[in-house]
Protein backbone atom coordinates (compact mmCIF):
# COMPACT_ATOMS: atom_id res chain seq x y z
CA UNK A 1 0.00 0.00 0.00
CA UNK A 2 1.01 3.59 -0.54
CA UNK A 3 3.00 5.52 2.03
CA UNK A 4 1.01 8.31 3.61
CA UNK A 5 1.28 10.37 6.72
CA UNK A 6 -2.23 11.52 7.30
CA UNK A 7 -2.95 14.66 9.25
CA UNK A 8 -5.40 16.13 11.69
CA UNK A 9 -6.83 19.56 11.20
CA UNK A 10 -5.82 21.66 14.13
CA UNK A 11 -8.61 22.98 16.32
CA UNK A 12 -9.15 24.51 19.70
CA UNK A 13 -7.52 22.21 22.21
CA UNK A 14 -7.35 19.28 19.81
CA UNK A 15 -6.16 18.29 16.39
CA UNK A 16 -7.46 16.30 13.47
CA UNK A 17 -4.06 15.76 11.93
CA UNK A 18 -3.26 12.05 11.77
CA UNK A 19 0.41 11.21 11.65
CA UNK A 20 0.24 7.79 10.08
CA UNK A 21 2.62 5.95 7.83
CA UNK A 22 1.24 3.28 5.57
CA UNK A 23 4.05 1.53 3.79
CA UNK A 24 4.57 0.77 0.10
CA UNK A 25 8.18 1.30 -1.02
CA UNK A 26 10.66 -1.16 0.35
CA UNK A 27 12.95 1.73 1.22
CA UNK A 28 10.21 3.41 3.22
CA UNK A 29 8.99 0.36 5.07
CA UNK A 30 9.42 1.01 8.75
CA UNK A 31 10.43 -1.72 11.14
CA UNK A 32 7.81 -2.35 13.78
CA UNK A 33 9.20 -2.73 17.25
CA UNK A 34 8.45 -5.89 19.11
CA UNK A 35 6.38 -4.59 21.99
CA UNK A 36 2.77 -3.56 22.36
CA UNK A 37 1.27 -0.31 21.18
CA UNK A 38 0.10 0.53 24.66
CA UNK A 39 3.63 0.44 26.04
CA UNK A 40 4.83 2.51 23.11
CA UNK A 41 2.06 5.03 23.67
CA UNK A 42 3.14 5.32 27.29
CA UNK A 43 6.67 5.98 26.07
CA UNK A 44 5.44 8.86 23.91
CA UNK A 45 3.50 10.26 26.89
CA UNK A 46 6.61 10.07 29.07
CA UNK A 47 8.70 11.71 26.36
CA UNK A 48 6.29 14.64 26.11
CA UNK A 49 6.51 15.08 29.90
CA UNK A 50 10.30 15.35 29.70
CA UNK A 51 11.61 18.91 30.32
CA UNK A 52 11.71 20.99 27.13
CA UNK A 53 15.48 21.50 27.28
CA UNK A 54 16.09 17.75 27.34
CA UNK A 55 13.77 17.25 24.37
CA UNK A 56 15.58 20.06 22.57
CA UNK A 57 18.97 18.42 23.15
CA UNK A 58 17.55 15.18 21.74
CA UNK A 59 16.82 17.04 18.49
CA UNK A 60 20.22 18.74 18.24
CA UNK A 61 22.41 17.45 15.42
CA UNK A 62 20.83 17.76 11.96
CA UNK A 63 21.11 21.56 11.87
CA UNK A 64 24.77 21.57 12.86
CA UNK A 65 25.60 18.85 10.36
CA UNK A 66 23.88 20.83 7.60
CA UNK A 67 25.69 23.96 8.84
CA UNK A 68 29.04 22.40 7.94
CA UNK A 69 28.09 22.82 4.28
CA UNK A 70 28.00 26.60 4.83
CA UNK A 71 31.65 26.51 5.91
CA UNK A 72 32.98 24.41 3.06
CA UNK A 73 35.85 25.41 0.73
CA UNK A 74 33.42 26.92 -1.79
CA UNK A 75 32.18 29.39 0.82
CA UNK A 76 35.70 30.22 1.93
CA UNK A 77 36.84 30.77 -1.66
CA UNK A 78 33.93 33.05 -2.56
CA UNK A 79 34.22 34.91 0.76
CA UNK A 80 37.93 35.55 0.27
CA UNK A 81 37.47 36.78 -3.30
CA UNK A 82 34.48 38.95 -2.41
CA UNK A 83 36.46 40.61 0.37
CA UNK A 84 39.57 41.09 -1.76
CA UNK A 85 37.65 42.53 -4.71
CA UNK A 86 34.93 44.55 -2.97
CA UNK A 87 35.99 44.86 0.68
CA UNK A 88 32.80 44.91 2.80
CA UNK A 89 30.28 45.84 0.09
CA UNK A 90 28.93 42.30 -0.42
CA UNK A 91 28.36 41.44 3.25
CA UNK A 92 24.65 42.06 2.70
CA UNK A 93 24.59 39.09 0.31
CA UNK A 94 25.85 36.86 3.13
CA UNK A 95 23.20 38.19 5.51
CA UNK A 96 20.30 37.79 3.08
CA UNK A 97 21.63 34.43 1.89
CA UNK A 98 21.79 32.96 5.38
CA UNK A 99 18.39 34.38 6.37
CA UNK A 100 16.98 32.75 3.24
CA UNK A 101 18.92 29.57 4.10
CA UNK A 102 17.36 29.53 7.58
CA UNK A 103 13.87 29.84 6.10
CA UNK A 104 14.25 27.09 3.53
CA UNK A 105 16.22 24.77 5.84
CA UNK A 106 13.47 25.05 8.45
CA UNK A 107 10.89 24.33 5.73
CA UNK A 108 12.86 21.24 4.72
CA UNK A 109 13.00 20.08 8.35
CA UNK A 110 9.28 20.70 8.84
CA UNK A 111 8.48 18.78 5.66
CA UNK A 112 10.30 15.72 6.94
CA UNK A 113 8.82 15.91 10.44
CA UNK A 114 5.22 16.36 9.31
CA UNK A 115 5.06 14.04 6.30
CA UNK A 116 7.43 11.31 7.48
CA UNK A 117 9.19 11.41 4.10
CA UNK A 118 12.10 13.43 2.83
CA UNK A 119 12.03 15.70 -0.19
CA UNK A 120 13.32 13.17 -2.73
CA UNK A 121 10.67 10.63 -1.72
CA UNK A 122 7.90 13.20 -2.02
CA UNK A 123 9.16 14.26 -5.46
CA UNK A 124 9.07 10.63 -6.59
CA UNK A 125 5.51 10.14 -5.40
CA UNK A 126 4.26 13.47 -6.79
CA UNK A 127 5.77 13.81 -10.26
CA UNK A 128 5.51 11.62 -13.37
CA UNK A 129 8.29 9.10 -13.91
CA UNK A 130 10.09 11.13 -16.60
CA UNK A 131 10.09 14.27 -14.42
CA UNK A 132 11.27 12.22 -11.46
CA UNK A 133 14.25 10.92 -13.40
CA UNK A 134 15.10 14.43 -14.61
CA UNK A 135 14.97 15.77 -11.05
CA UNK A 136 17.15 12.89 -9.90
CA UNK A 137 19.79 13.64 -12.54
CA UNK A 138 19.78 17.33 -11.63
CA UNK A 139 20.06 16.49 -7.92
CA UNK A 140 23.03 14.21 -8.63
CA UNK A 141 24.69 17.00 -10.65
CA UNK A 142 24.17 19.33 -7.68
CA UNK A 143 25.81 16.83 -5.31
CA UNK A 144 28.77 16.45 -7.68
CA UNK A 145 29.07 20.24 -8.13
CA UNK A 146 29.11 20.60 -4.34
CA UNK A 147 31.80 17.93 -4.11
CA UNK A 148 34.19 19.66 -6.54
CA UNK A 149 35.15 22.41 -4.03
CA UNK A 150 35.78 19.75 -1.40
CA UNK A 151 38.13 17.95 -3.80
CA UNK A 152 40.02 21.12 -4.69
CA UNK A 153 40.05 22.43 -1.11
CA UNK A 154 41.57 19.19 0.13
CA UNK A 155 44.15 19.29 -2.69
CA UNK A 156 45.09 22.86 -1.71
CA UNK A 157 45.47 21.78 1.91
CA UNK A 158 47.75 18.90 0.93
CA UNK A 159 49.76 21.28 -1.26
CA UNK A 160 50.28 23.64 1.67
CA UNK A 161 51.20 20.83 4.06
CA UNK A 162 53.40 18.65 1.87
CA UNK A 163 54.15 20.86 -1.17
CA UNK A 164 52.78 18.30 -3.62
CA UNK A 165 51.29 19.39 -6.96
CA UNK A 166 47.60 20.29 -6.98
CA UNK A 167 46.73 17.53 -9.45
CA UNK A 168 48.40 14.91 -7.23
CA UNK A 169 46.40 16.22 -4.27
CA UNK A 170 43.22 15.86 -6.35
CA UNK A 171 44.00 12.18 -6.89
CA UNK A 172 44.74 11.63 -3.20
CA UNK A 173 41.36 13.09 -2.18
CA UNK A 174 39.66 10.09 -3.77
CA UNK A 175 40.94 7.88 -0.96
CA UNK A 176 41.08 10.41 1.86
CA UNK A 177 37.32 10.77 2.17
CA UNK A 178 36.86 7.00 2.05
CA UNK A 179 39.33 6.69 4.93
CA UNK A 180 37.41 9.34 6.88
CA UNK A 181 34.10 7.55 6.38
CA UNK A 182 35.79 4.32 7.46
CA UNK A 183 36.77 5.94 10.74
CA UNK A 184 33.07 6.30 11.61
CA UNK A 185 33.13 2.75 12.93
CA UNK A 186 34.99 4.14 15.97
CA UNK A 187 32.17 6.53 16.75
CA UNK A 188 30.39 9.00 14.54
CA UNK A 189 29.93 11.56 17.30
CA UNK A 190 33.63 11.60 18.15
CA UNK A 191 34.58 11.89 14.48
CA UNK A 192 32.14 14.72 13.81
CA UNK A 193 33.21 16.51 16.97
CA UNK A 194 36.85 16.31 15.90
CA UNK A 195 36.08 17.65 12.43
CA UNK A 196 33.92 20.44 13.82
CA UNK A 197 36.68 21.46 16.24
CA UNK A 198 39.19 21.59 13.39
CA UNK A 199 36.82 23.68 11.28
CA UNK A 200 36.38 26.08 14.17
CA UNK A 201 40.17 26.33 14.42
CA UNK A 202 39.93 28.22 11.13
CA UNK A 203 37.09 30.31 12.56
CA UNK A 204 39.22 31.16 15.60
CA UNK A 205 42.10 32.15 13.32
CA UNK A 206 39.99 34.57 11.33
CA UNK A 207 38.35 35.99 14.47
CA UNK A 208 41.81 36.51 15.95
CA UNK A 209 42.99 38.24 12.77
CA UNK A 210 39.76 40.26 12.76
CA UNK A 211 40.61 41.59 16.22
CA UNK A 212 44.13 42.42 15.06
CA UNK A 213 43.38 44.28 11.81
CA UNK A 214 40.23 45.95 13.25
CA UNK A 215 38.17 46.68 10.13
CA UNK A 216 36.05 49.87 10.40
CA UNK A 217 32.89 48.88 12.24
CA UNK A 218 30.87 51.49 10.36
CA UNK A 219 31.86 50.10 6.97
CA UNK A 220 31.16 46.53 8.06
CA UNK A 221 27.68 47.43 9.34
CA UNK A 222 27.01 49.45 6.18
CA UNK A 223 28.08 46.50 4.06
CA UNK A 224 25.70 44.24 5.99
CA UNK A 225 22.59 46.41 5.70
CA UNK A 226 23.06 48.59 2.59
CA UNK A 227 22.79 46.55 -0.63
CA UNK A 228 25.29 47.67 -3.25
CA UNK A 229 26.58 46.18 -6.49
CA UNK A 230 29.23 48.33 -8.05
CA UNK A 231 32.62 47.66 -9.47
CA UNK A 232 33.86 45.12 -11.95
CA UNK A 233 32.56 41.61 -11.34
CA UNK A 234 30.36 42.56 -8.36
CA UNK A 235 27.26 40.84 -9.76
CA UNK A 236 29.17 37.65 -10.52
CA UNK A 237 30.80 37.58 -7.09
CA UNK A 238 27.42 38.20 -5.41
CA UNK A 239 25.79 35.33 -7.29
CA UNK A 240 28.76 33.09 -6.47
CA UNK A 241 28.36 33.99 -2.79
CA UNK A 242 24.66 33.18 -2.91
CA UNK A 243 25.27 29.95 -4.81
CA UNK A 244 27.82 28.83 -2.24
CA UNK A 245 25.35 29.52 0.59
CA UNK A 246 22.00 28.23 -0.71
CA UNK A 247 22.78 24.72 -1.93
CA UNK A 248 20.09 22.42 -3.35
CA UNK A 249 21.54 19.19 -1.95
CA UNK A 250 21.21 20.61 1.57
CA UNK A 251 17.41 20.69 1.18
CA UNK A 252 17.30 16.97 0.42
CA UNK A 253 19.73 16.31 3.26
CA UNK A 254 17.96 18.27 6.02
CA UNK A 255 14.52 16.83 5.24
CA UNK A 256 16.02 13.35 5.70
CA UNK A 257 18.21 14.03 8.73
CA UNK A 258 15.25 15.01 10.91
CA UNK A 259 13.64 11.61 10.32
CA UNK A 260 16.26 10.00 12.57
CA UNK A 261 14.70 11.62 15.63
CA UNK A 262 11.94 9.94 17.61
CA UNK A 263 9.18 12.53 17.27
CA UNK A 264 5.94 11.72 19.15
CA UNK A 265 3.20 11.46 16.48
CA UNK A 266 0.93 14.01 18.12
CA UNK A 267 0.26 17.68 17.50
CA UNK A 268 2.40 18.74 20.48
CA UNK A 269 5.20 16.35 19.57
CA UNK A 270 5.36 17.49 15.95
CA UNK A 271 5.01 21.18 16.81
CA UNK A 272 7.78 20.88 19.37
CA UNK A 273 10.04 19.07 16.92
CA UNK A 274 9.53 21.77 14.26
CA UNK A 275 10.30 24.45 16.86
CA UNK A 276 13.39 22.67 18.15
CA UNK A 277 14.80 22.15 14.65
CA UNK A 278 14.18 25.83 13.85
CA UNK A 279 16.03 26.99 16.99
CA UNK A 280 18.91 24.62 16.34
CA UNK A 281 19.20 25.65 12.67
CA UNK A 282 19.04 29.32 13.63
CA UNK A 283 21.85 28.97 16.14
CA UNK A 284 24.03 26.94 13.75
CA UNK A 285 23.50 29.36 10.85
CA UNK A 286 24.19 32.35 13.10
CA UNK A 287 27.60 30.85 13.84
CA UNK A 288 28.10 30.33 10.11
CA UNK A 289 27.12 33.96 9.49
CA UNK A 290 29.72 35.24 11.97
CA UNK A 291 32.44 33.09 10.44
CA UNK A 292 31.61 34.20 6.89
CA UNK A 293 31.56 37.85 7.99
CA UNK A 294 34.96 37.41 9.65
CA UNK A 295 36.48 35.84 6.52
CA UNK A 296 35.20 38.61 4.21
CA UNK A 297 36.19 41.37 6.63
CA UNK A 298 39.73 40.07 7.12
CA UNK A 299 40.20 39.62 3.38
CA UNK A 300 38.80 43.09 2.69
CA UNK A 301 40.86 44.79 5.38
CA UNK A 302 44.19 43.14 4.54
CA UNK A 303 43.84 43.39 0.76
CA UNK A 304 42.44 46.93 0.95
CA UNK A 305 45.17 48.28 3.22
CA UNK A 306 47.16 51.23 1.89
CA UNK A 307 50.46 49.80 3.14
CA UNK A 308 50.05 46.30 1.68
CA UNK A 309 53.25 44.82 0.29
CA UNK A 310 53.59 44.33 -3.49
CA UNK A 311 53.78 40.56 -3.02
CA UNK A 312 50.55 40.42 -1.00
CA UNK A 313 48.87 42.86 -3.39
CA UNK A 314 49.60 40.50 -6.25
CA UNK A 315 48.09 37.61 -4.29
CA UNK A 316 44.97 39.67 -3.54
CA UNK A 317 44.45 40.29 -7.25
CA UNK A 318 43.98 36.55 -7.79
CA UNK A 319 43.12 35.24 -4.32
CA UNK A 320 42.55 31.50 -4.03
CA UNK A 321 42.35 29.02 -1.18
CA UNK A 322 45.91 28.06 -2.00
CA UNK A 323 47.30 31.56 -1.50
CA UNK A 324 45.23 32.88 1.40
CA UNK A 325 47.29 31.80 4.39
CA UNK A 326 49.17 35.15 4.36
CA UNK A 327 45.95 36.75 5.65
CA UNK A 328 46.58 35.09 9.03
CA UNK A 329 50.29 35.90 9.46
CA UNK A 330 49.58 38.79 11.84
CA UNK A 331 48.17 36.34 14.39
CA UNK A 332 49.87 33.04 13.63
CA UNK A 333 53.19 34.15 12.18
CA UNK A 334 55.19 31.49 10.35
CA UNK A 335 52.81 28.72 11.47
CA UNK A 336 49.85 30.36 9.69
CA UNK A 337 50.31 28.20 6.58
CA UNK A 338 50.24 24.89 8.47
CA UNK A 339 47.29 25.73 10.73
CA UNK A 340 45.35 27.20 7.82
CA UNK A 341 46.00 24.03 5.77
CA UNK A 342 44.84 21.73 8.60
CA UNK A 343 41.63 23.70 9.03
CA UNK A 344 41.07 23.78 5.26
CA UNK A 345 41.57 20.02 5.14
CA UNK A 346 39.00 19.56 7.91
CA UNK A 347 36.58 21.90 6.13
CA UNK A 348 36.78 19.90 2.91
CA UNK A 349 36.49 16.51 4.58
CA UNK A 350 33.60 17.45 6.86
CA UNK A 351 31.67 18.82 3.89
CA UNK A 352 32.37 15.58 2.07
CA UNK A 353 30.39 13.67 4.70
CA UNK A 354 27.33 15.90 4.24
CA UNK A 355 27.58 15.50 0.46
CA UNK A 356 27.86 11.73 0.77
CA UNK A 357 24.74 11.44 2.90
CA UNK A 358 22.84 13.87 0.67
CA UNK A 359 23.74 11.77 -2.36
CA UNK A 360 22.66 8.61 -0.59
CA UNK A 361 19.24 10.04 0.27
CA UNK A 362 18.79 11.44 -3.24
CA UNK A 363 19.41 8.03 -4.76
CA UNK A 364 17.28 6.22 -2.19
CA UNK A 365 14.41 8.68 -2.51
CA UNK A 366 14.23 9.01 -6.29
CA UNK A 367 15.25 5.49 -7.35
CA UNK A 368 14.63 3.38 -4.24
CA UNK A 369 18.31 2.38 -4.30
CA UNK A 370 20.30 2.49 -1.08
CA UNK A 371 24.06 2.17 -1.58
CA UNK A 372 26.64 1.65 1.12
CA UNK A 373 28.19 4.94 2.18
CA UNK A 374 31.66 4.08 0.87
CA UNK A 375 30.22 3.06 -2.51
CA UNK A 376 28.17 6.24 -2.73
CA UNK A 377 31.18 8.36 -1.77
CA UNK A 378 33.41 6.56 -4.28
CA UNK A 379 30.93 7.15 -7.11
CA UNK A 380 30.42 10.85 -6.36
CA UNK A 381 34.08 11.52 -5.67
CA UNK A 382 35.23 9.70 -8.83
CA UNK A 383 32.96 11.84 -11.01
CA UNK A 384 34.01 15.04 -9.23
CA UNK A 385 37.71 14.22 -9.63
CA UNK A 386 37.67 14.29 -13.44
CA UNK A 387 36.95 18.02 -14.01
CA UNK A 388 39.07 18.94 -11.00
CA UNK A 389 42.01 16.90 -12.30
CA UNK A 390 41.81 18.29 -15.84
CA UNK A 391 41.56 21.90 -14.69
CA UNK A 392 44.32 21.57 -12.09
CA UNK A 393 46.69 20.05 -14.68
CA UNK A 394 45.94 22.70 -17.30
CA UNK A 395 45.32 25.78 -15.18
CA UNK A 396 47.13 25.01 -11.93
CA UNK A 397 45.94 26.50 -8.66
CA UNK A 398 44.36 29.57 -10.28
CA UNK A 399 42.37 27.39 -12.67
CA UNK A 400 41.28 25.15 -9.81
CA UNK A 401 40.18 28.23 -7.87
CA UNK A 402 38.07 29.41 -10.79
CA UNK A 403 36.49 25.97 -11.01
CA UNK A 404 35.18 26.45 -7.45
CA UNK A 405 33.40 29.63 -8.59
CA UNK A 406 31.96 27.77 -11.59
CA UNK A 407 30.72 24.98 -9.29
CA UNK A 408 28.98 27.60 -7.12
CA UNK A 409 27.26 29.02 -10.20
CA UNK A 410 26.14 25.51 -11.19
CA UNK A 411 24.56 25.17 -7.75
CA UNK A 412 22.74 28.46 -8.32
CA UNK A 413 21.51 27.12 -11.64
CA UNK A 414 20.34 23.89 -9.99
CA UNK A 415 18.59 25.55 -7.04
CA UNK A 416 15.05 25.89 -8.54
CA UNK A 417 14.73 22.14 -9.06
CA UNK A 418 14.95 21.50 -5.33
CA UNK A 419 13.61 24.79 -4.02
CA UNK A 420 10.38 24.99 -6.03
CA UNK A 421 9.16 21.48 -5.00
CA UNK A 422 10.05 22.27 -1.38
CA UNK A 423 8.10 25.55 -1.41
CA UNK A 424 5.12 23.91 -3.07
CA UNK A 425 5.03 20.87 -0.77
CA UNK A 426 5.58 22.83 2.45
CA UNK A 427 2.78 25.25 1.54
CA UNK A 428 0.37 22.54 0.40
CA UNK A 429 -2.62 21.41 2.45
CA UNK A 430 -2.50 18.07 0.66
CA UNK A 431 1.01 17.44 1.99
CA UNK A 432 1.19 19.29 5.31
CA UNK A 433 -2.41 19.66 6.46
CA UNK A 434 -2.67 22.26 9.24
CA UNK A 435 1.12 22.43 9.45
CA UNK A 436 1.49 24.03 6.05
CA UNK A 437 3.32 27.35 5.85
CA UNK A 438 1.59 30.49 7.02
CA UNK A 439 0.64 33.10 4.44
CA UNK A 440 3.54 35.30 5.58
CA UNK A 441 6.10 32.50 5.20
CA UNK A 442 4.64 31.54 1.82
CA UNK A 443 4.93 35.11 0.53
CA UNK A 444 8.42 35.72 1.93
CA UNK A 445 9.84 32.36 0.83
CA UNK A 446 8.39 32.61 -2.67
CA UNK A 447 9.56 36.20 -3.09
CA UNK A 448 13.11 35.33 -2.01
CA UNK A 449 13.06 32.16 -4.07
CA UNK A 450 11.80 33.81 -7.24
CA UNK A 451 14.22 36.71 -6.74
CA UNK A 452 17.13 34.29 -6.45
CA UNK A 453 15.99 32.30 -9.48
CA UNK A 454 15.44 35.49 -11.50
CA UNK A 455 18.87 36.89 -10.65
CA UNK A 456 20.54 33.60 -11.57
CA UNK A 457 18.72 33.37 -14.90
CA UNK A 458 19.49 37.00 -15.76
CA UNK A 459 23.16 36.71 -14.88
CA UNK A 460 23.73 33.39 -16.63
CA UNK A 461 21.92 34.45 -19.79
CA UNK A 462 23.52 37.90 -20.04
CA UNK A 463 26.97 36.50 -19.24
CA UNK A 464 26.61 33.88 -21.94
CA UNK A 465 25.40 36.39 -24.54
CA UNK A 466 28.23 38.77 -23.62
CA UNK A 467 30.81 36.00 -23.90
CA UNK A 468 29.36 34.81 -27.20
CA UNK A 469 29.43 38.28 -28.74
CA UNK A 470 32.97 39.08 -27.59
CA UNK A 471 34.56 35.68 -28.18
CA UNK A 472 37.14 35.11 -30.88
CA UNK A 473 35.17 32.21 -32.33
CA UNK A 474 34.32 32.20 -36.01
CA UNK A 475 30.85 33.49 -36.81
CA UNK A 476 29.72 30.00 -37.80
CA UNK A 477 30.94 28.63 -34.48
CA UNK A 478 29.04 31.26 -32.53
CA UNK A 479 25.88 30.47 -34.50
CA UNK A 480 26.23 26.75 -33.77
CA UNK A 481 26.77 27.40 -30.05
CA UNK A 482 23.76 29.72 -29.99
CA UNK A 483 21.59 27.12 -31.72
CA UNK A 484 22.55 24.58 -29.05
CA UNK A 485 22.47 26.75 -25.93
CA UNK A 486 19.44 28.99 -26.46
CA UNK A 487 16.97 26.07 -26.77
CA UNK A 488 18.48 24.62 -23.59
CA UNK A 489 17.90 27.93 -21.83
CA UNK A 490 14.29 27.88 -23.05
CA UNK A 491 13.86 24.33 -21.73
CA UNK A 492 15.30 25.45 -18.40
CA UNK A 493 12.77 28.30 -18.12
CA UNK A 494 9.86 26.08 -19.17
CA UNK A 495 10.88 23.46 -16.60
CA UNK A 496 10.97 26.01 -13.77
CA UNK A 497 7.57 27.39 -14.82
CA UNK A 498 6.16 23.83 -15.00
CA UNK A 499 7.29 22.98 -11.49
CA UNK A 500 5.97 26.29 -10.20
CA UNK A 501 2.51 26.13 -11.78
CA UNK A 502 1.85 22.39 -11.63
CA UNK A 503 -0.89 21.47 -9.18
CA UNK A 504 -0.14 18.82 -6.58
CA UNK A 505 -2.07 15.61 -7.21
CA UNK A 506 -0.83 13.19 -4.54
CA UNK A 507 -2.58 13.61 -1.19
CA UNK A 508 -0.68 12.64 1.94
CA UNK A 509 -3.03 14.40 4.32
CA UNK A 510 -6.60 13.24 4.94
CA UNK A 511 -9.05 14.18 7.70
CA UNK A 512 -9.45 11.69 10.52
CA UNK A 513 -12.37 10.58 12.60
CA UNK A 514 -12.59 11.76 16.20
CA UNK A 515 -11.68 8.33 17.58
CA UNK A 516 -8.65 8.02 15.33
CA UNK A 517 -7.71 11.55 16.26
CA UNK A 518 -7.64 10.70 19.97
CA UNK A 519 -5.64 7.54 19.31
CA UNK A 520 -3.11 9.43 17.26
CA UNK A 521 -2.64 12.00 20.01
CA UNK A 522 -1.35 9.03 22.01
CA UNK A 523 0.83 7.85 19.15
CA UNK A 524 -1.40 4.91 18.21
CA UNK A 525 -3.05 4.08 14.91
CA UNK A 526 -5.18 1.07 13.92
CA UNK A 527 -3.31 -0.42 10.99
CA UNK A 528 -4.83 -3.90 10.83
CA UNK A 529 -8.28 -5.25 10.17
CA UNK A 530 -8.11 -7.37 13.29
CA UNK A 531 -8.08 -4.19 15.39
CA UNK A 532 -4.53 -4.59 16.64
CA UNK A 533 -3.00 -1.23 17.43
CA UNK A 534 0.41 -0.29 16.11
CA UNK A 535 2.48 2.76 16.80
CA UNK A 536 3.88 4.99 14.08
CA UNK A 537 7.64 4.64 14.50
CA UNK A 538 10.34 6.96 13.39
CA UNK A 539 12.22 6.18 10.18
CA UNK A 540 14.60 3.45 11.26
CA UNK A 541 15.79 3.07 7.65
CA UNK A 542 17.23 6.59 7.94
CA UNK A 543 18.58 6.29 11.46
CA UNK A 544 22.16 5.33 10.54
CA UNK A 545 23.20 8.93 10.07
CA UNK A 546 25.51 11.15 12.13
CA UNK A 547 24.17 12.37 15.46
CA UNK A 548 21.20 9.98 15.38
CA UNK A 549 19.66 9.27 18.70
Amino acid sequence: MEVTREGRESGRGSSKRVAAIGVGDASINTQREGFGAKNKSDQWDEQLKTPAWKRFLAHVGPGFLVCLAYLDPANLETDLQAGANHKYELLWVILIGLIFALIIQSLAANLGVVTGRHLAELCKSEYPKFITYCLWVLAEVAVIAADIPEVIGTAFALNLLFHIPIWVGVLITGSSSLLLLGLQRYGVRKLELLISLLVFVMAACFFGELGYVKPPAGEVIKGLFVPKLKGRGATGDAIALLGALVMPHNLFLHSALVLSRRTPPSVKGINDACKFFLIESGFALFIALLINIAVISVSGRVCGASDISPDNAEKCNDLTLNSSSFLLKNVLGKSSSVIYAIALLASGQSSTITGTYAGQYVMQGFLNIKMKKWQRNLMTRTIAIFPSLVVSIIGGSSGAGRLIIIASMILSFELPFALVPLLKFSGSTTKMGPHKNSILIIIVSWLLGLMTIGINIYFLSTSFVDWLMKSNLHKVGRIIIGIIVFPLMAIYLISVVYLTLRKDTVVTFTPASESTQIEMEKGVHRCHNDGENEVVPYREDLADIPFSE
